[in-house]
């Protein structure tokens, strides 16, 4: 298999989505997408400063140490505020890239679960792991103490789910693989809170996909297993936008 083909399989559908999208409503395609990046374009440098720390921590800071009902509030507006040592033009970038996509290919809503869903999963695990401890398991699932101060990782854990379902929903495997791949990784150079934060957003998300497709592959075994022919294709993932697109990418 050549590079374009293999590319085209891999990245076609999806680039034919966003670029249509792009083309025919351009910025008007992601106002969700917009409004993050705006909110973390605030948050990650007022953050910075004095007068700005207070207030982005009590509205938005979440760790594990916390009362579980204050961190279930902070935890939407903790999406858009990004780690104090990462460059806001990494944040913005990761924001613009991935929620851009995902809200072209998922929907706006879809989207928001799939990154709620994500940020929680990584903000639950810090619970347990702490519970855990690092003595248990070879410290695989359990994580020291000390990481009960440490704050959960912003809109990180939620970019890394919404990758794994536009990737899961495109069929785009290899992309999706090496996405879990670059997590372990992580995990394995690191070893830190963060890391393991985006491993169980990953495994939240896989959960939810593959729950989500089991009801359609039941009715087309069902359907199969009637004798009827001409029933539809199944689609990939629930959480996909519309009807399935396998357009060619020029």
């Amino acid at each position: 298999m050549t590079v374009r083909a293999f590319a085209r399989r891999e990245w076609g559908p999806l680039y034919a989505t966003v670029r249509d999208a792009l083309v025919t409503r351009k910025w008007r395609a992601i106002p969700l997408t917009l409004g993050a990046v705006c909110l973390t374009a605030v948050f990650q440098p007022a953050q910075q400063y004095s007068w700005g720390y207070g207030p982005v921590r009590t509205i938005g800071f979440v760790r594990a140490e916390d009362p579980l009902w204050v961190a279930l509030l902070r935890t939407p507006l903790s999406l858009f505020v990004p780690a104090l040592d990462l460059p806001v033009w990494g944040a913005l970038a990761q924001i613009l890239l991935v929620f851009g996509v995902a809200e072209i290919c998922l929907g706006r809503w879809r989207t928001l679960v799939v990154a709620y869903v994500s940020t929680l999963a990584g903000t639950t695990y810090a619970r347990i792991g702490i519970a855990v401890g690092p003595d248990h398991l070879g410290g695989v699932i359990g994580v020291p103490a000390a990481d009960a101060q440490v704050v959960d990782t912003g809109p990180s854990a939620a970019v890394v789910g919404l990758a794994v379902v536009v990737c899961v929903c495109f069929r785009a495997w290899f992309t999706a693989a090496l996405v879990v791949l670059a997590m372990v990784a992580e995990v394995l150079v690191k070893n830190n809170l963060a890391g393991k934060e985006h491993l169980a957003a990953i495994a939240a998300v896989l959960v939810v996909c593959a729950v989500s497709a089991l009801p359609r592959r039941r009715a087309r075994q069902r359907s199969v297993m009637a004798g009827r022919s001409g029933a539809p294709p199944m689609r990939s993932c629930i959480f996909r936008r519309g009807r399935s697109q396998r357009r060619s990418w020029r």
